[in-house]
């Protein structure tokens, strides 16, 4: 077998469970206001690290960093409201409560200031939190953030797929909406699928789904958009994650965000699209790391 076959096998059957087997962590439920709040924690380092999943995702998404991170830091991975197997959501949800699920959690684990790591939707929430919280925020990762651009086209891609997706989960349908995310199909493991379907076939996790994309909605997505301003009042050193083959948008959007946060940075990586901590986690680790300790 070629080296480049093997690698290639390799990716594809990598295992959540192989990769947290051997990894001390605890899952929890815990009670954020209104939301029993599934989350993960790892690690014993005297400063915490907050991981935020996408629209429709979970703690899984950040599978193939706990492990480093936990080396330095104190990791909480959770699902977001209506998310995962977090309580699921009966009216439309937008940026400002989960911020405030956000706040509520770090209170709950007695977090005087954490370091905020989103992807997507999650790195929306960070953006948010850290202008609204400054004082609650020590580092800011946006890790392919939304809310600074309203493409049509693209918004009603994610929303049919993912809608899709959950008032069918069949297996097709729910590689068809990761793969919206991914650079590579390959990425797409069998067992991820198998996660996401779980979630997706939760009773009244359809009516969840019809709620949390209310985001996509052009007019609730207009008024959720981070500003400038609140760009601007981003007191925290924040790195901007952005990839090659990102599906939102070119690298100059990513370099803007970066641009209107006094203390923000740009980071581009090679050969992911949406999920580059899970495309290329060990760039991401690594860079992440570099940043984080800095």
């Amino acid at each position: 077998m070629q080296i480049q076959e093997i690698q290639k096998t390799m990716t594809t059957q990598r295992s959540v469970w192989q990769e947290l087997g051997a990894l001390p962590h605890e899952i929890s439920y815990v009670q954020v206001g209104p939301w029993s709040t599934r989350v993960l924690t790892a690690g014993q380092g005297s400063e915490t690290v907050v991981l935020i999943a996408g629209t429709s995702g979970h703690l899984e998404a950040h599978a193939w960093n706990l492990r480093a991170l936990s080396k330095n830091f104190r990791v909480i991975a959770y699902d977001s409201p209506g998310h995962g197997y977090t309580s699921l959501a009966g009216v439309d949800l937008e940026i400002a409560d989960y911020t405030e699920h956000l706040l509520g959690l770090l209170d709950t684990f007695g977090i005087d200031k954490a370091h905020i790591a989103g992807e997507s939707l999650g790195g929306w929430i960070a953006a948010k939190f850290a202008a609204a919280h400054p004082d609650r925020v020590l580092k800011v990762i946006l890790n392919a953030p939304g809310g600074t651009m309203l493409p049509a086209a693209r918004l009603a891609l994610v929303r049919q797929l993912s809608q899709a997706a959950v008032d069918n989960p069949t297996e097709e349908n729910v590689r068809e909406r990761l793969e919206l995310v991914m650079a590579s199909p390959a990425s797409v493991t069998d067992e991820l699928v198998a996660i996401r379907r779980a979630i997706y076939s939760q009773p009244a996790f359809a009516e969840s789904m019809r709620h949390i994309l209310c985001l996509q909605d052009p007019e609730i997505r207009r008024r959720n958009l981070i500003t400038d301003a609140e760009f601007a009042a981003i007191p925290n050193e924040a790195l901007v994650v952005w990839t090659t083959e990102e599906p939102s948008g070119p690298d100059a959007v990513g370099r803007g965000m970066a641009a209107k946060i006094p203390k923000g940075e740009f980071l581009m990586i090679p050969n992911a699209a949406h999920w580059p901590q899970w495309e290329q986690p060990e760039l991401y680790n690594t860079s992440a790391l570099e940043f984080l300790t800095k």
